[in-house]
């Protein structure tokens, strides 16, 4: 199994790249964030059209999350299923070939201190609890897609410079541990080591991406059940080159199934 995640930062616009990307690399499940677009004007025909069931939870003009798959997607639910954060449609999970898989968006945290940044701690605080409600560590179970969190130094271009930021903040890290107790692997980390790495280069800094002024705030994790037969995870940098790219680029694990 190939399964790749992707912040398409809309997918309208996005549109041809991923198309293109999925002919190209033919993945068994993409999961996609930053649609921004309301369930109804979806492209969901364009997808169809290259294999793909589509699963989508989405809204005009912000966040928004999908999944494609190969294979048929069954018990599709979105969000966290009670009245906390009922509609920022920040998270789609389904199980497909007997696998959990769950695609989220998480909150970006804007500025430490605000609003914004409360809201993000909130609901990484309600996912750890979520995965506990809903899911078991000795299943196999995929979390994927834009975690927004660089956890460790060498995830970020110059930790000292952005340490306490949004992105790259003690309070993030104990959070994102906390989920990761639920017995989660990260599947780059598991074959490629070191700095330099990164799924995300900010349009705003120049020459960013020339100069790899980048994060790696997407991620795919697993459970040890399908852990252990993952293969290899890699950061599709040439993606990032393309004609009106996203700001991410796209991460794919396989997986020997």
């Amino acid at each position: 199994m190939k399964i790749a995640t992707f912040n398409a930062a809309s997918i309208r616009a996005r549109l041809p790249l991923t198309l293109d990307w999925l002919a190209e690399n033919e993945p068994d499940i993409l999961a996609v964030q930053e649609t921004k677009v309301e369930d109804d004007k979806f492209p969901v025909g364009d997808f169809e059209d290259l294999g793909y069931h589509v699963a989508i939870h989405g809204q005009k003009s912000w966040n928004g999350v999908c999944l494609l798959s190969r294979s048929p997607l069954k018990n599709v639910r979105v969000g966290f299923d009670d009245d906390l954060m009922p509609s920022d449609c920040r998270i789609v999970s389904a199980e497909v070939d007997g696998i959990q898989i769950i695609n989220t968006y998480v909150p970006n945290g804007n500025t430490v201190g605000s609003d914004k940044w409360v809201y993000k701690m909130a609901w990484l605080d309600r996912f750890a609890r979520f995965l506990k409600e809903r899911y078991r560590p000795d299943e196999p179970l995929i979390w994927l897609g834009d975690i927004n969190i660089a956890r460790f130094p060498e995830d970020v271009f110059d930790s000292a410079k952005v340490l306490g930021g949004v992105g790259h903040h003690p309070d993030e890290f104990s959070r994102l541990d906390a989920i990761l107790d639920f017995g989660l692997t990260d599947m780059f980390r598991k074959f490629t080591q070191g700095p330099g790495h990164f799924t995300f280069w900010d349009f705003t800094v120049p020459n960013g991406f020339k100069r790899n002024i980048g994060w790696r705030i997407d991620h795919i994790y697993a459970t040890e059940p399908i852990a252990s037969l993952c293969l290899d995870c890699e950061i599709d940098r040439e993606a990032r080159q393309r004609e009106r790219p996203s700001d991410h680029t796209f991460v794919t694990a396989h997986f020997d199934l």
